[in-house]
């Protein structure tokens, strides 16, 4: 017979052992449960521990440079990978950056997709008519203005289409646009010689204070930049320098624009990235100083040809031109010899630009026109405005903002592009 408080101390364990086992078992299964957890992560919780503290424990790699590939970074044992690179165990891994394009050349057909497009859409309209009628002649005549060609200059190309095709000698639409293409390209061809060349008929006798003593003696040439501000005058001075130093010619620069705030300081930078020195003077001082002392300089130190940058400032025109005047004259004293004048036009403005153009026409012997920004307009016709109604040949074309993208003008590249 059992006793009562030896029943009493087996109920009290039995009452115990039901409460502690689902305890136990509830903790054995989140023991379980973290594991488990832990191995779908990246390992147990040992295998975590090491891998942070790896990681943590090594130096930071310190930044490289730009432009310089990174360093590669050692990947810890548990995260090498499992199968060899391609090319066998031997090959090393790619860790060079990729070498940024080169820039493409400048060309005619790449850049005046502008112009092109306006001139497409007449000449289409043109040659779908399948006849030469008077709708022919008005799509011709609105091309030709809207492309800036002028109005002098679309009824010269149109007098002389339209008595070809009374003649019989044009039939067809299409043999018309062609007949369009070589006029214009034979208005554009002229003989001109080379960029910088020494004229054998300018004299030094223009500046009467000029040394007779050497005047047979004229080892500097100068070349001078001119046009209104705004257009890239400095700019294109400065391409001009890169060009001629690339070609293995030294230069010196000029800064004798000295009313323009910076323009110095912009020269300064093409002259560092063309290697060529710049002669400054002081802001608002005589610009004919500065090119004058460019020219000594430059003999002193061997130096064959001086690119000097003036003024443009319309707002005083009278000023300006006798400026432009005495900085002629003086860098036409020996041992200068001026073998350029380059007049600076911005292609954007179109026929404003002819306007600017006769201001310093009356100041100087322009020698030829460089046009900006000409990838930049629609309005490529102005080639054909500046050669006729100036009388003046376009030497450079600018069809972009690199060094590289001022290039001689090609008329029949040019009519190419546009047709």
């Amino acid at each position: 017979m059992i006793e009562p408080g030896a029943l009493t101390a087996v109920s009290d364990v039995v009452i115990g052992l039901v409460i502690a086992v689902p305890v136990l078992l509830a903790g054995g299964g989140v023991a379980i449960a973290t594991r488990r957890k832990g191995r779908a992560v990246g390992g147990d919780s040992a295998s975590l521990a090491t891998t942070t503290t790896t990681v943590d424990s090594q130096p930071q790699a310190p930044i490289p440079p730009v432009g310089e590939p990174a360093q590669p970074v050692d990947e810890s044992p548990d995260l090498a990978p499992t199968t060899a690179p391609p090319g066998g165990t031997d090959a090393e891994p790619h860790t060079a950056e990729p070498l940024a394009p080169e820039p493409e050349p400048a060309t005619y057909q790449g850049r005046l997709g502008k112009a092109r497009g306006l001139l497409s859409s007449y000449l289409g309209a043109v040659r779908s008519k399948g006849k030469i009628d008077a709708g022919t002649w008005d799509d011709l005549e609105e091309a030709l203005i809207r492309a800036d060609v002028g109005v002098g200059a679309t009824d010269v190309l149109l007098d002389d289409l339209r008595g070809r095709v009374k003649a019989g000698e044009i039939q067809g639409p299409d043999a018309l646009v062609d007949a369009l293409k070589g006029d214009l390209v034979a208005m554009l061809s002229r003989e001109v010689p080379p960029l910088g060349h020494r004229s054998e008929s300018a004299s030094p006798a223009s500046d009467p204070g000029a040394d007779g003593d050497n005047q047979e003696e004229r080892p500097v040439d100068v070349w001078l930049v001119v046009g209104v501000n705004g257009v890239g005058k400095t700019t294109t001075l400065g391409k001009i320098a890169t060009r001629l130093t690339r070609a293995g010619t030294p230069v010196l620069l000029a800064a004798g624009d000295t009313f323009r705030a910076a323009a110095a300081e912009q020269l300064g930078l093409w002259g560092e990235r063309a290697g060529a020195d710049v002669v400054r003077g002081g802001e608002g001082g005589d610009p004919s100083s500065v090119v004058f002392d460019a020219v000594q300089r430059a003999a002193s130190k061997g130096i064959s040809v001086v690119l000097a940058d003036t003024a443009g400032r319309l707002h005083n025109k009278v000023n300006l031109i006798e400026e432009l005047k005495k900085i002629r004259r003086v860098a036409d004293r020996s041992p200068g010899h001026v073998v350029e004048v380059l007049l600076v036009l911005d292609a954007t403005t179109g026929q404003n630009g002819l306007a600017q153009a006769k201001v310093f026409l009356e100041a100087v012997d322009v020698t030829g026109v460089v046009l900006t920004k000409l990838d930049g307009t629609a309005k490529g016709g102005i080639v054909v405005a500046i050669q006729r109604e100036l009388g003046l040949p376009v030497r450079l074309v600018g069809l972009g903002e690199g060094a590289e993208d001022l290039i001689d003008f090609d008329a029949e590249a040019f009519v190419d592009a546009l047709f």
